[in-house]
């Protein structure tokens, strides 16, 4: 799940591939993230992984890999 789940980020940011995405990314330090990045991420979210994402829970995460342990503990 967490390669599809970077590979999604990316295609919801237009990221070039050039860009490396690992657990560790600090995806609010990209140049691209903005609040419509935040709002087509949520809607990813749901969309891909059947997992709701309230603003303050999304408060809460700092990386890509913080975003994967979180829809992982939903999807069980």
């Amino acid at each position: 799940m967490e390669k599809e789940f970077i590979e999604k980020f990316a295609e919801v940011l237009e990221l070039d591939e050039t860009i490396h995405l690992n657990r560790d990314t600090e995806f609010r330090s990209l140049e691209q993230w903005d609040s419509i990045a935040y709002l087509s991420l949520i809607a990813m979210i749901d969309e891909e992984f059947g997992v709701v994402i309230d603003g303050k829970d999304f408060q809460k995460f700092k990386t890509l890999g913080d975003l994967i342990d979180f829809i992982a503990s939903k999807r069980v």
